[in-house]
């Protein structure tokens, strides 16, 4: 055996020029930097140098493994990718003979592809094709069947007339050589005079036609003519047994109404339909033999009652198809809204014109939020012709759509044309009250009504009734619940009711529960607030008006927390004919209070509280003590803020400092009570503590414990009465508490006795 050496450096090498059919074996040894070669590795046995050889195969769509079915007109296009070594020769027959390339037919192969192309096609191209493929490993050959739909060909002879008569005559012929890929349904003949305006020994032309699914096929003409007498024949229309029943097609389809014909001389054709004009799309195709009415692509509105007239100058004919287009319901009739409620409507509607061929099983109700683009459900099983839809939102604008559902789904939907405002007339004003009279006036006010209707209240009518009258009428009409009603007639009685307005109509009327006088009186006193409290947040302005009402005009006079209310840079009192208010710029605390107004004149004297609160952090806590001291730990509690910033305190932020050092540590930020028992402190050091409140607005002011030394030490406080202030001494047995503890007492009837060690 000869051996070759060949030096590579990657693990992978192709050996060339060897013999065909020789055998070889290969090792591979491999060798380092510096020389050192490696046991070799043999391959696993001798080699034959040969090509590698794959039979013949393809690749195609699972479509082409049963009969390609295509319309006339339409491009074939066949396809396979193709495999095989060496690469196979590509041939495409028909019929077991080679295609021919023309302008329609396109054949195209490559190594991997080969595909066949005919544009146009027509039913001629249908039959029988082979993909077939050679090469050394052997023939695969590819069956396709193509089928091309078309009309049929002409009829096939002999084409004979026979029974030649006066007024008939029998033809007979053989079926086409090609059907055009469908069934023969039926047969068209047709005639044509060739001589003409003669009644008598007139000389015919005849020809045939077959028709399938696709159309009617080519003519066969009868060689000859035929000379017949001039007979006049009265218009005849014969309907096959499926037009005498209803014609049901579904939506989307193709309506054929093929119906044969006979008159002489030829009759006039007309196609109408009962309720209203033929569709545009309706196609009528005519001879003298037969008239077929085609519309494509039917629709719901393509059903009813088809009519064809037939006239010639011997009489009329008329037949009538009845034809159902099953499909969804057309839209509900008279669509609308009634009884509109506050919170709820009620839809109203009639059953579709067309139900679409089949029993409407029952109604889809939607609605839609003016504010919103997408309509939601509401129900979807109504069997009623009307719905009331409740739960709407007060106020709210509304659109609603009605469809019809039957076996084919859902209808055409019917809309509301405008918006719906879910609201009804107003409830009546509250309690009317009499404001002021003069001799030639009436002031009046009232409550606004419980509820608007859902729709908010436009204005007020102020109705008047003179006692010499049976009539109401309209005094003025305002806006606020509040009106005079001028020009009055001095001594005379009237009574007065008032009536609110909304878009949807007018409330009931609401009297004022006595008749008036007009003339001069006396009246006390009236305050009538929207509100007891008010709030504020810290830094914002607030004014608070109060309306004076009363006969004289009263005297107003202001106060806070029981003193009388003194007017600052930042609270001022305005005060005009028919109101007193208090205005305060960028409220603080010291604004906080219960603020009392009095009103006073001849008639009386009346009093208000209102309180004005204002929203801020709050105060520092307040008397912090200490509880409890163990050996490493401290208890304190304290007194929660005399202001909690008009709101509940939330938490207690607590710290605290060795008095050695200016730097303070959180003991706890989330203390729920008055009290927190401070651990790990070292005994002997003096500490002292913070504490905060915390509410919504954040943290207020701290209030600082004194120091307090741990261990060995401890503070006492006591509490106590006495007018004038007692004097204070602290003892215990004979201990001499000067030198071992400091005393401290305060002004508040408070003393505290803090000892620095033991008390033997």
């Amino acid at each position: 055996m000869r051996a070759n050496f060949t030096n590579v450096i990657e693990t992978e090498f192709t050996n060339t020029g060897l013999t065909v059919n020789n055998q070889y074996e290969f090792r591979v040894i491999a060798r380092n930097a510096v020389g050192v070669f490696s046991e070799p590795s043999d391959s696993t046995g001798p080699i034959t140098a040969t090509d590698e050889i794959e039979p013949p195969s393809v690749s195609m769509d699972p479509k082409y493994k049963d009969v390609i079915v295509v319309n006339a007109g339409d491009n074939i296009v066949l396809d396979a990718d193709i495999h095989g070594k060496p690469t196979p020769d590509i041939q495409w027959l028909k019929e077991g003979k080679e295609i021919d390339k023309t302008l329609r037919i396109e054949v195209r192969s490559t190594q991997k592809y080969a595909s066949i192309t005919i544009k146009d096609c027509t039913r001629l191209d249908g039959g029988e094709y082979d993909l077939v493929l050679r090469n050394s490993g052997g023939t695969k050959t590819i069956p396709i069947t193509v089928k091309v739909l078309d009309r049929p060909g002409p009829p096939t002879g002999p084409l004979r007339v026979t029974g030649v008569m006066s007024d008939k005559c029998h033809l007979s012929w053989s079926e086409p050589l090609q059907n055009g890929g469908a069934n023969i349904s039926h047969y068209i003949l047709e005639k044509r005079e060739t001589i003409e305006n003669l009644k008598e020994n007139a000389e015919y032309n005849f020809r045939v036609c077959a028709i399938n699914s696709e159309g009617v096929g080519e003519p066969a003409d009868v060689h000859g003519s035929v000379t017949a007498s001039e007979k006049i024949e009265a218009p005849e229309i014969e309907l096959d047994a499926d037009l005498r029943k209803v014609v049901s097609v579904r939506a989307g389809g193709s309506l054929r109404l093929f119906i044969t014909i006979r008159g002489r001389p030829e009759p006039s054709i007309i196609w109408e339909k009962e309720d209203g004009p033929l569709t545009e799309r309706a196609q009528i195709e005519s001879t003298s033999s037969y008239t077929m009415l085609v519309i494509d692509n039917v629709n719901r509105f393509d059903s009813g009652k088809y009519n064809l007239t037939l006239e010639n100058k011997s009489g009329t004919k008329s037949a009538f198809v009845n034809v159902r287009v099953l499909d969804t319901p057309s839209s509900p009739q008279k669509f609308e809204v009634k009884d509109v409620k506050k919170d709820s409507v009620t839809l109203c509607w009639d059953p579709p014109l067309t139900d679409g061929g089949a029993k409407i099983t029952n109604y889809v109700v939607e609605k839609r939020e003016s504010t919103r683009k997408a309509y939601t459900t509401v129900t979807s099983n109504c069997t009623q012709t009307s719905f009331k839809v409740d739960e709407l939102q007060e106020g709210g604008i509304f659109y609603f759509r009605v469809c019809a559902v039957n076996e084919y789904g859902f209808g055409v939907m019917a809309e509301t044309k405008n918006p719906i405002k879910v609201a009804q007339v107003p409830m009546p004003p509250g309690k009317v009250t009499l404001v002021d009279v003069t001799k030639n006036s009436v002031t009046l006010a009232w409550v606004k009504p419980v509820h608007d209707g859902g729709s908010k209240i436009i204005c007020y009518n102020v109705e008047m009734q003179p006692k010499s009258s049976d009539k109401w009428g309209v005094s003025c009409t305002v806006k606020v619940p509040e009106a005079t009603v001028s020009n009055l007639t001095p001594g005379e009685t009237y009574s007065f009711r008032v009536i609110a307005l909304n878009e949807k109509g007018k409330s009931e009327p609401q009297e004022l529960g006595v008749p008036v006088v007009a003339k001069d009186i006396e009246i006390e006193p009236s305050v009538h607030l929207l509100f007891n409290t008010y709030s504020v947040k810290a830094g914002d302005d607030l004014t608070v008006e109060v309306p004076v009402r009363g006969r004289p005009k009263p005297v107003v006079s202001w106060k806070k927390d029981g003193l009388p209310l003194r007017q600052t840079t930042s609270l001022s009192i305005v005060s005009t004919m028919v109101s007193s208010k208090i205005v305060i710029k960028e409220a603080a605390i010291e604004h906080v209070g219960k603020y009392e107004i009095t009103l006073a004149n001849t008639a009386g004297t009346k009093s208000t509280d209102i309180g004005i609160v204002v929203l801020d952090k709050p105060g520092p806590p307040a008397s912090v003590k200490v509880d409890a001291v163990t050996s490493d730990s401290i208890t304190l509690s304290w007194a929660p803020p005399e202001y909690d910033g008009g709101c509940s305190i939330n938490n207690y932020i607590v710290e605290k400092r060795d008095t050695n050092t200016t730097e303070w540590q959180i003991v706890s930020t989330n203390v729920a009570r008055t009290s927190v028992k401070v651990p790990r402190l070292t005994q002997g050091s003096e500490y002292q503590f913070r504490i905060y409140a915390v509410n919504r607005y954040g943290k207020g002011k701290p209030i600082d414990s004194p120091g307090i030394t741990h261990g060995n030490s401890f503070t006492l406080t006591a509490p106590f009465k006495g007018k004038p202030m007692p004097s204070v001494t602290w003892n215990k047995e004979e201990v001499d508490l000067k030198a071992r503890a400091s005393i401290e007492t305060t002004e508040t009837c408070t003393s505290k006795i803090i000892v620095s060690e033991k008390l033997y």
